[in-house]
């Protein structure tokens, strides 16, 4: 494991970017935004998965786990108007995919295109040719395709080649196009002194490239369907559990290989991001097993994970990494025992950190280490604002006087008089022993829960949120400096030696 320095950052999706497209991009205004950070003495931006997304235009729910989204491709506008402060991803999709078509219309291939082909074969061919049998059977899943190319017949796959030739390298310029703008909003961010953190899912989706070409790493009938899914019993997020539907690796198969394929996974992240947080890291030591057939994650079972054994051959093959443990949840002390055991600093979320009474909540901050990532609230809680009016964190079973008890004891731990409790979070979390401190974008700007980016097990409207520059005053990013510099968040030596961490080759 490689230390993080003391330092702190924001968490943005690119999506919830400003832009004249619908939806943020990889171009100038996340460019402005690196000047933000910088002058705001902010050293990490945190973003969630970046692949392209399916099932309800989740992050967590990818057609492939090596490719970028094409939505997030800067490219020149129409002069179309759209929602400042949402995605609409039924406009913004096709809209974006006009964009894209002009630009593979207009695109010539160099030396840097054709190098870029052959270094990512292994999973573009894979991924260029499923997203374009995708659309050529109208968006159906994988499974639902003619026999041939659902099995990936060989003589089947010569025909669709040939067939589909034109969407087939359309898909190729799109990932060109968004690896070279990424590299270079990477460079960018160096330059500043600003590390890119990135989210890697335990899971893949079913729909999804990866498991269309590898079939033999995961738990599927002759069919292609899911014998066992992924999910998580009823939690603090929702009372019948989540049922995340994404099928099940067989372990065996890949311990078989080397966890060639794992290994190959990480370094692509890597190849993006300086730091990566593993979602569901729980998963690894032992995880929830729900049958195929299953409606809700209720009934299912714990099985043991691959453990220490698959991070072992990933830092064999790649070295020690920057990685960092998404430990929430129902977390036992196998869990803890094996993010110990490898080094990965897990996280804590301060709005977690005032139930009951909090007397012994590892949330609250003198329960805090060094080597802890600290967050106001994540993607999947309500902004603090919005936390702070309901108390309840979308938990309609809790009643108001265990509401009232909570805000009590946060009022008194945290010496506050309730109003702006966006800052009063921010300022406990920058102020703690902890490492890592991140604050998602929602918080700084102090929004409610209008701007909540994601409410588990709600099946649509997610991942919509975005913010505009008006809401961004020189007086927040004064506010923001002046704390990181309190509590020596801002250390530049540091900073920059851990900025200039060779990426695993």
């Amino acid at each position: 494991m490689t230390a993080l320095p003391r330092a702190a950052g924001i968490l943005l999706h690119p999506t919830s970017l400003p832009g004249p497209n619908g939806i943020g991009e990889l171009g100038d205004d996340a460019l402005r935004f690196l000047d933000f950070l910088a002058e705001s003495g902010m050293s990490i931006w945190q973003m969630l998965p970046m692949g392209p997304t399916g099932y309800g235009d989740s992050p967590y729910q990818s057609f492939s786990a090596f490719a970028g989204n094409p939505l997030m491709v800067a490219a020149p506008g129409t002069g179309a108007s759209f929602h400042p402060h949402r995605v609409d991803f039924e406009a913004v999709i096709p809209y974006k995919q006009s964009l894209l078509a002009s630009a593979f219309d207009d695109f010539a291939p160099d030396d840097s295109y054709r190098s870029f082909v052959v270094a990512n074969a292994e999973w573009l061919q894979d991924y260029a040719l499923f997203m374009a049998l995708k659309d050529h059977h109208s968006g159906a899943t994988w499974t639902a395709w003619e026999a041939g190319a659902a099995m990936r017949a060989p003589g089947a796959m010569e025909e669709w080649r040939t067939k589909l030739a034109i969407p087939v390298a359309r898909v190729y310029v799109e990932q060109y196009l968004f690896r070279r703008q990424f590299h270079q909003l990477k460079q960018a961010a160096r330059e500043r002194g600003i590390r890119l953190m990135g989210d890697l899912p335990m899971y893949v989706a079913h729909d999804s490239a990866d498991v269309w070409a590898h079939r033999d790493l995961f738990r599927l009938d002759g069919s292609g369907v899911p014998l066992v899914q992924a999910g998580v019993p009823p939690d603090y997020f929702s009372a019948t559990g989540q049922l995340w539907g994404n099928p099940i690796y067989d372990w065996a198969a890949l311990r078989a290989q080397g966890y060639r394929w794992w290994i190959r996974r990480i370094q692509a992240m890597f190849d993006l991001f300086d730091i990566v947080r593993i979602d569901h890291f729980r998963g690894f030591e032992s995880y929830w097993e729900v049958p195929g057939d299953a409606t809700t994650a209720v009934d299912g079972r714990w099985t043991p994970g691959p453990g220490a054994e698959l991070f072992d051959a990933i830092a064999a093959a790649l070295g020690p990494l920057p990685i960092v443990a998404e430990n929430l949840g129902l977390i036992t002390p196998e869990v803890e025992a094996l993010r110990e055991q490898l080094g990965f600093p897990g996280m804590s979320v301060l709005q977690f950190a005032f139930e009951g009474d909090g007397k012994g909540s590892e949330f609250l901050p003198h329960n805090f280490v060094r080597d802890r990532v600290v967050y106001t609230g994540t993607h999947d809680n309500d902004t603090t604002m919005g936390w702070w009016a309901s108390a309840a964190h979308g938990d309609s079973t809790r009643n108001a006087e265990a509401v009232a008890r909570e805000k009590a004891f946060a009022l008194r731990y945290l010496a506050a008089d309730g109003s702006e409790m966006n800052w009063t979070l921010i300022r406990a979390a920058l102020a703690s022993v902890a490492n890592t401190v991140l604050i998602p974008m929602q918080d700084v700007l102090g929004l409610g829960t209008d701007a909540r980016m994601n409410l588990p097990g709600r099946q649509s409207g997610n991942w919509r949120f975005r913010f505009t520059w008006d809401q961004v005053t020189d007086g927040i990013s004064r506010r923001l400096r002046e704390l990181a510099e309190t509590y020596e968040r801002t250390d530049r030596r540091a900073i920059d030696r851990q900025v200039r961490r060779q990426s695993p080759g």
